[in-house]
């Protein structure tokens, strides 16, 4: 019974935890929170997914290896930080674009603040998840030796 509400529990709340990932992400940019903490949300709802129904699962879910994660991301992050200098500015200076509204959402501020955040974001989940994915088959492979 219990594998039963962890796995149809976990199927639930995965989309809901990644929304709710995606929107402290964006909210970070300019207040507590961001890349950092969104990441974590994130990676913990592939983790719950995993916990749900078995962690190859949760890396298929993935759809990409945690390490290609973890490098894009550090590559978005230096490319916000060079942002600065190619514009005449110094490294990881915060450079906006023009702000545009959308319907529903509102005003929108785009700049280099937040593409390091998304950097950030991708970092966080592809590190955490990757030592999640590494201990799960450490974790098996003792089971089998058992």
């Amino acid at each position: 019974m219990k594998q039963f509400v962890v796995s149809r529990g976990s199927r639930l709340l995965f989309p809901m935890l990644f929304a709710l990932s995606l929107l402290v992400f964006y909210r970070g940019h300019n207040l507590p929170g961001g890349g950092f903490i969104g990441g974590l949300v994130a990676a913990a709802s592939f983790i719950l997914l995993g916990f749900g129904t078995s962690m190859e699962d949760a890396r298929r879910a993935l759809r990409v290896n945690p390490v290609v994660l973890m490098g894009g991301g550090l590559l978005i992050a230096l490319a916000a930080g060079l942002w600065g200098p190619m514009v005449g500015k110094p490294f990881l200076t915060g450079v906006w674009m023009p702000t545009f509204h959308l319907p529903l959402i509102g005003a929108v501020h785009l700049g280099t603040p937040l593409l390091f955040d998304l950097g950030v974001f991708l970092t966080v989940i592809g590190f955490t998840l990757q030592t999640t994915f590494s201990l799960a088959e450490l974790g098996h492979v003792e089971e089998d030796e058992d």
